[in-house]
């Protein structure tokens, strides 16, 4: 299953870093930009969850909100956003639905066989949860192009 630019994005409940519940709903009437991530701690993935907080500025200024999701534990994401002082929500896609429903999980991650993680991706949704903007990557090396991501919020001021 995948979702597409132009369409509702789906909708989905997890668990964020401190334990509390959160739904796509709760993001209503803010423009969210859905990152998913392969997993905390690793390098790739601290540098573009750290680039995101330090843009966080940015986003806000564009009454956008930014969430991390990937399939690790809620407690494995609260230290990672302790660690690295991240100040915005990460969610524990641990049973793998919400990325597997955004069209954004390897069915083997790294070639390790019943190892599953998010895609390196990014959606931008608007304030009433269309996708507007969708980017996938296979290589989970590659960061998203920031600024593209900052010029697509923008385009929903």
């Amino acid at each position: 299953m995948t979702v597409n630019v132009g369409e509702k994005a789906p909708d989905f409940k997890a668990l964020d870093s401190s334990l509390k519940e959160r739904k796509l709903e709760d993001y209503k009437g803010h423009n969210t930009v859905l990152a998913f991530f392969p997993g905390a701690f690793t390098s790739v993935c601290t540098k573009e969850m750290c680039t995101f907080r330090d843009s966080l500025s940015a986003f806000n200024n564009l009454d956008a909100k930014v969430v991390g999701i990937s399939v690790d534990s809620p407690f494995s994401l609260a230290e990672f956003g302790k660690v690295n002082k991240l100040n915005f929500d990460l969610l524990s896609d641990s049973e793998k639905q919400i990325s597997k429903s955004y069209g954004s999980l390897y069915d083997s991650f790294l070639n390790i066989p019943g190892l599953r993680a998010a895609k390196r991706s990014v959606f931008v949704l608007d304030k009433n949860g269309v996708v507007r903007f969708k980017w996938v990557s296979e290589d989970a090396r590659v960061e998203p192009d920031y600024e593209t991501v900052k010029k697509e919020i923008q385009k929903l001021k």
